[in-house]
């Protein structure tokens, strides 16, 4: 068992002297303070400004020789939300930490993570549960995260100790000179992002699932990368319907048309980007729209899901759910990665992906729990590869749940269903999905760059 050590309450509220503390850590076996530094510690972070999705190179410095200390961050976010986060550490012989080589000994994770403290942010104690941190103001102002050096080790529920130093972090979704304008077009709703400069740019798509409404942060993120970017809610959202009920593929159609003839995008194709729901309407996109390139189905299906898919006299079925194979968990989360239908028994919801003739990328995490991504892409592949198609790339990664995100985006073990309004199982383990995360953000942008010219 590992030994949670902090200060005693009296001498941390009274404000106790170093030798207090040191005396209050003697004697505790390997984990107390071994040498306790008498100058100042000085902790960085840089850059301390840079966008969401950029890693971190974080050091503390002034240390005792092989101190024990906990490093914390905490963000607020602009809705008043409170996340937290913390790893133990111990400093070397010079009393120095790099945090992109040492281990962390213990807290929300363990050994070397560079952005560890970052990817296991989640909503403290006194916060609903399963909250994803998000920002709603994305441009014109950053999320702030301090960052803070504390004496001794010490967990998220545990009162820290002497705080040694901090520095604060501003984490950006926009560059300087990215514009976001709301769009009333039509039929279609939604927000696109401009990238600095005179352009013209990559046009993309962005779409997510059954969440419902308008969710920007990484069409944000992709504006700011370079990829002229349409956020496209398609229920829940304004004059929308508020429920998902069929689909039309026109109001994609619509939105599409709309981003080739945009003055900053050029052409000749358009991407989609689309997660879990969105990732089996970008199949479909790319499938029955030429104008569609390139497709980024995320944690997808190879078949049409929650609700039929219409256009003009075709109609693609929807799988059902079989809501009696639900695990309850002894902690009352869902585990729903059993109830979807297995396309082979609906063999018309079916994507007929043979018939398209843009690029296709798969992303999985094949520790899904909401549905067997891994298995659906697999089978993809297969009526790609007995077609003779080699249009596609599969990007397949261990240790990995439902909710692949930019890297700035802290693993999530389970999210609130809308429909449910219970805790539902995502699956995934922290620092390898948060690795994967990383990895599949820059191949993402490389695909969609040689695809979208």
């Amino acid at each position: 068992m590992m030994l949670r050590l902090q200060p005693p309450p009296l001498l941390w509220l009274f404000g106790a002297g170093r030798a207090a503390l040191r005396a209050a850590t003697r004697g505790r076996g390997g984990l107390g303070v071994r040498s306790v530094s008498d100058g100042p510690v000085k902790l960085t972070a840089t850059p301390s400004k840079s966008l969401a999705d950029e890693p971190l190179d974080i050091q503390a410095e002034g240390l005792g020789a092989e101190q024990a200390v906990t490093l914390r961050a905490q963000v607020v976010t602009d809705q008043g939300q409170l996340f937290a986060s913390c790893g133990q550490y111990r400093a070397d012989g010079a009393g120095r930490l790099v945090v992109s080589q040492s281990p962390s000994l213990g807290g929300d994770y363990e050994g070397v993570a560079p952005m560890g403290l970052l990817w296991t942010l989640s909503p403290a104690p006194m916060e609903q549960p399963y909250l994803k941190l998000s920002q709603a103001h994305l441009t014109g102002s950053p999320m702030y995260i301090d960052l803070c050096v504390h004496s001794g080790h010490s967990g998220k529920t545990t009162i820290p100790g002497q705080p040694l130093a901090k520095q604060r972090i501003e984490r950006w979704y926009s560059k300087p000179g990215l514009r976001r304008i709301r769009l009333r077009e039509g039929n279609i709703r939604g927000s696109i992002f401009i990238p600095p400069g005179d352009g013209p740019f990559p046009g993309l798509i962005d779409l997510f699932g059954d969440e419902g409404g308008l969710i920007e942060f990484r069409a944000c993120l992709l504006a700011s990368r370079g990829f002229a970017t349409l956020a496209l809610p398609y229920f829940g959202f304004e004059d929308l319907p508020m429920t998902m009920t069929d689909l039309h593929l026109e109001y994609f159609e619509e939105a599409v048309n709309y981003l080739k003839k945009h003055p900053k995008v050029k052409g000749p194709g358009i991407g989609v980007i689309g997660s879990s729901k969105g990732g089996d309407l970008a199949l479909s996109m790319i499938t029955f729209l030429p104008q569609v390139v390139a497709s980024v189905c995320i944690s997808g299906c190879h078949a049409n899901t929650i609700t039929d898919l219409h256009y003009k006299d075709m109609r693609l079925p929807s799988l059902s759910y079989n809501v009696d194979r639900i695990i309850v968990s002894d902690s009352g989360i869902l585990d729903m990665s059993k109830t979807l239908e297995n396309p082979s028994t609906n063999k018309g919801s079916i994507i007929p992906l043979e018939k398209a003739e843009g690029h296709i990328l798969f992303v999985v995490g094949e520790d899904d729990k909401i549905w067997d991504s891994k298995f659906f892409a697999s089978e993809a592949i297969k009526r790609l590869k007995k077609n003779g198609k080699d249009n596609y790339k599969l990007l397949s990664y261990p240790g990995t749940g439902h909710c692949i995100d930019p890297p700035c985006s802290p693993f999530r073990p389970a999210k609130i269903d809308r429909l449910f309004g219970l805790p539902v199982l995502l699956g995934g383990e922290a620092i390898k999905h948060c690795y994967a995360q990383q990895d599949a953000w820059e191949k993402i942008q490389e695909f969609l760059r040689l695809h979208l010219g």
